[in-house]
């Protein structure tokens, strides 16, 4: 939706070649999200119950990835830290990576064998 918007010019599902491997980046992106997931996996349990598991599954799914984008990968690739600090950038981080959180927490109650 951000990017049919105009908000961002990065489209869904990019092809484009990542370096040095030359995969498409959306395969990238989906072997870091299943790395994030693993990383999930290990605190999920800390997380409060109720509505403030949702809360936290957002805050982890916003901040953690998105940090870790904005300064560790950006000076591996040499890249602008915090994207640049463009208003666009900083919140199509948050809400994509947010919504990861948030999704992955609702599937992890959906299909978890122990639900809490």
């Amino acid at each position: 939706m951000l990017y049919a918007l105009g908000f961002t010019a990065r489209s869904p599902f990019p092809m484009q070649p990542t370096k040095p491997f030359h995969l498409p980046v959306i395969w990238s992106l989906a072997f870091w999200g299943g790395i994030w997931g693993i990383a999930w996996g290990a605190i999920d349990r800390r997380f409060p119950r109720g509505a403030g598991y949702w809360i936290w599954a957002l805050i982890f799914g916003a901040l953690g990835p998105t940090l870790i984008a904005w300064f560790l990968v950006a000076a591996l690739k040499g890249q602008l830290l915090g994207g640049g600090w463009k208003g666009s950038v900083i919140i199509t981080g948050l809400l994509v990576n947010g919504a990861w959180g948030l999704g992955t927490a609702l599937f992890l109650r959906l299909f978890s064998r122990s639900r809490k």
